[in-house]
C-alpha cells in the first residue's frame, strides 16, 4: 500500500488508537509519555489535524524520544481503512484478504431470495437485489460500510436493455466514487470501487428502460 509507505518515510510511529476496546485483555504496560502539541503535521505538503470520529482534535503523543500518532486519525488522512477485530486483538489496514458479503444487513424493496429471479446466466445467486419493474424509471440501493473497508467489488448486470450509467456515492461527503456504463453485452460485470473512509454509500442508476432489469447479485458482492 503506497500510501502506508509514505506515511512510514516520515519516521512517525503510529499508535492504534481505537478506543478503549482496544485494550481489553491486553497485555500492557504502563509507560509515561506526553501529548505534544508542538508537532505540525503536513500531508503531501498541506497542512493537516489529527481528528477522531467526532471532529476533535487528537495531539500526537511522545515517549522516549520517539513521536506516536494515532493511527484512526492518520488512516483518515491517507484514505486508507482502518478496524479492529477485539476477538484476535488485530488492527487491520487497507484491504482485507477475505471479503464481506454485502448482503448482511442489506435492505431494499428489491431485496429478493425467491429462485425464481435469482438465477442469471444458469447460476444461482440465492440472494440477489433485481429491479424488474414493467416501466422506465430510476432504481437504486444503499449501502452501509461504516468506514470498516477500503474496497467494494460490486457485481451487476443489465438484463433486456443497456443501463447508461451506475453511479456510486459517498452520501455523507457526496463525493461520486465511481460512475460505470453497463451494457447487457458485458454480462455479469465486476466494478472496484476505493471506498476508504466511507460509511454510507448510494448506488443508483438514473433511467432503466420499461424492458430493462438490473440483477445486483449480493453474495458475491463484496466489503473487503
Amino acid at each position: 500500500m503506497k500510501k502506508l509507505t509514505a506515511a512510514a518515510a516520515i519516521g512517525l510511529g503510529m499508535a492504534a488508537c481505537l478506543g478503549t476496546g482496544v485494550y481489553a485483555g491486553s497485555n500492557l504496560t504502563e509507560i509515561k509519555a506526553y501529548l505534544n502539541g508542538n508537532i505540525q503535521i503536513k500531508y503531501n505538503g498541506n497542512p493537516v489535524q489529527l481528528l477522531n470520529d467526532q471532529g476533535q482534535v487528537q495531539l500526537p503523543i511522545t515517549y522516549n524520544g520517539t513521536t506516536y500518532l494515532p493511527i484512526k486519525a492518520v488512516s483518515t488522512i491517507l484514505k486508507t481503512a482502518v478496524s479492529y477485530e477485539p476477538q484476535t486483538n488485530t488492527v487491520f489496514l487497507g484491504e482485507k484478504l477475505e471479503g464481506v458479503s454485502i448482503a448482511k444487513g442489506f435492505s431494499s424493496d428489491w431485496h429478493t431470495q425467491d429462485p425464481q429471479v435469482t438465477v442469471y446466466q444458469g447460476k444461482d445467486y440465492k440472494d440477489v437485489f433485481f429491479n424488474n419493474y414493467a416501466s422506465t424509471r430510476s432504481a437504486g440501493f444503499i449501502l452501509e460500510p461504516e468506514g470498516k473497508y477500503q474496497k467494494l467489488e460490486l457485481q451487476m448486470a443489465a438484463i433486456g436493455a443497456d443501463i447508461s450509467e451506475v453511479t456510486i456515492k459517498d452520501t455523507d461527503t457526496d463525493v461520486v466514487l465511481k460512475k460505470v456504463p453497463l451494457p447487457v453485452s458485458d454480462g455479469l460485470k465486476t466494478v472496484e470501487v476505493n471506498i476508504a473512509g466511507s460509511k454510507n454509500l448510494y448506488v443508483s442508476v438514473v433511467r432503466i428502460e420499461e424492458n430493462g432489469s438490473w440483477f445486483v447479485p449480493l453474495t458475491t458482492s463484496y466489503y473487503k
